[in-house]
């Protein structure tokens, strides 16, 4: 790990060089010459920049029963896209290259980095509870098969990884998600559980579940060592005080960056400012300066050039055959030696009707602060534009599911405000004198109303969230129309 975090450049275009090496004779290979291909400014002159749908029929073909196609070894599995609320589901080609040297490589790097951090840790002296996601795994033909990532992951896990790994595989793979939140409370409360990991807002949960059964004040005297938690798939900053006072002790809090396309990146130390970005994990990366989207042919970056608190759109080549793949998601470097990142938003989910340019980053440190200032612990949100009419201009509406409601609305609307001005100041400055923005609209949603919209769109449990951010009203519109129609009952 030391060699790839002192020659980051020299090992990345190490990798490169063996993936074009690996796949020069597929037919995505035999298409783009890359046996003619021998430096990085060759391979992006010759390669455009591909989103899903450039590649989906790639794709099929493969999960039709075609190979050496994208990659040069057999493609069996596909990991089904969950970090989308989007009707579309994607299938990812994964190979054994992926799983080995990409995503099972990069969970060995976090336990060793965790232990390089605290030597006197009992971690595997317990088990890990993975709250994991909610597809079983659907066969394709007699060689393929295709599940969510972490369905993927687990089916195909070495031996010794069900030793330390809680619950069993079959709770693990359950569907459906109501039930795998009653079937994982009940079937871990007696384990020696060490860490957690899991997304934020699942996880609270099961937290509240597990107190429920067993009556107890926090988490601490359920599983007395406890020691870590492992988060990913939303910014933790909403959740960490819930968490705290449900834990009942501190405990370390870790941030993974791991998605069905590959393992990108992980905090090395719960003190450090971002994630570990991962060199040497089959994967080359470039940066797409967020203000190239949409361009007919938009430049990328190495990581010679990147700069410190710079929006970057990730753009990746895998050994599972993706190349020069623009992830949708946005990053930023908070260092350069060695380089860490964080994760501030997804391309299309932000909000920029009016000039604003806000990102999640922004909306999740508004949210922590205003909670902060008014008493008030939120569970979930998202936001949208309200756009201009004849009589008055624009605005940001907001529903928000509260665990605890602010003592003061209206102090909770004015504190988010003014958070959003001291962040960004595009925002700042279409809110003076409400010039284009006026003050945002804030409404409190009856707790289970997200999950219930989840649950229309069959996208309830696992890695599926709420989006944060919307430049349209499409969501803000169906869970009001929820709001309406139904009453929620999770």
């Amino acid at each position: 790990m030391e060699q790839w975090m002192q020659n980051p450049v020299a090992v990345q275009r190490e990798v490169l060089q063996h993936l074009v090496t690996s796949a020069q004779y597929t037919e995505f290979g035999r298409k783009y010459g890359f046996s003619k291909i021998f430096s990085v400014r060759e391979f992006k002159k010759a390669i455009p920049i591909h989103e899903y749908d450039d590649i989906k029929p790639y794709i099929h073909r493969i999960m039709n029963g075609e190979q050496n196609i994208l990659w040069n070894t057999p493609i069996n599995w596909f990991a089904k896209s969950s970090g989308t609320t989007s009707d579309k589901s994607k299938f990812i080609p994964v190979s054994d290259e992926s799983l080995e040297d990409g995503h099972y490589k990069g969970a060995k790097d976090v336990v060793t980095m965790y232990y390089a951090s605290n030597p006197d840790s009992d971690l595997l002296t317990g088990k890990g509870l993975v709250i994991g996601g909610s597809h079983t795994i659907s066969q394709i033909n007699d060689d393929a098969h295709y599940g969510d990532l972490s369905a993927v992951l687990l089916q195909n896990s070495p031996f010794w990884g069900h030793w330390i790994r809680t619950p069993e595989l079959n709770i693990a793979l359950l569907d459906e998600w109501e039930n795998k939140i009653e079937m994982l409370a009940q079937n871990t409360i007696n384990e020696n559980v060490t860490s957690i990991s899991g997304v934020p807002t699942w996880t609270l949960v099961l937290i509240k579940r597990i107190l429920e059964i067993t009556g107890k004040n926090n988490l601490t005297e359920v599983w007395p060592s406890l020691e870590l938690y492992i988060h990913g798939g939303v910014s933790f900053v909403p959740y960490r005080e819930q968490l705290n006072k449900l834990i009942g002790k501190q405990i370390n809090y870790l941030d993974m960056y791991n998605a069905s396309e590959g393992f990108f990146a992980a905090q090395a130390n719960p003190e450090d400012d971002g994630m570990l970005l991962f060199l040497d994990h089959g994967i080359f990366m470039e940066f797409m300066p967020v203000e190239e989207y949409g361009k007919e042919e938009p430049e990328t970056i190495g990581l010679r050039d990147v700069e410190v608190g710079k929006n970057y759109a990730l753009v990746i080549n895998t050994n599972g055959g993706l190349w020069r793949y623009l992830l949708g998601d946005t990053i930023q470097f908070t260092s350069l030696i060695p380089f860490r990142i964080k994760v501030t938003g997804r391309l299309k989910h932000y909000m920029n009707a009016f000039g604003e340019e806000v990102i999640v980053d922004n909306t999740d440190k508004a949210i922590s602060i205003a909670s902060e200032k008014t008493g008030a612990v939120v569970n979930d949100y998202t936001a949208a534009p309200i756009y201009f009419s004849e009589n008055d201009n624009g605005a940001h509406e907001w529903l928000i599911e509260f665990d605890k409601e602010p003592e003061s609305m209206n102090r909770f609307v004015y504190e988010l405000d003014s958070a959003l001005k001291n962040v960004n100041s595009d925002y700042e400055a279409k809110r003076h004198k409400d010039i284009a923005l006026r003050m945002p609209f804030v409404k409190s949603l009856p707790k289970g109303l997200f999950t219930e919209w989840l649950r229309s769109k069959g996208k309830l449990g696992g890695q599926h969230k709420v989006p944060r951010l919307s430049n349209e009203r499409n969501y803000i519109e169906e869970i009001l129309a929820l709001l309406v129609n139904t009453k929620p009952s999770f």
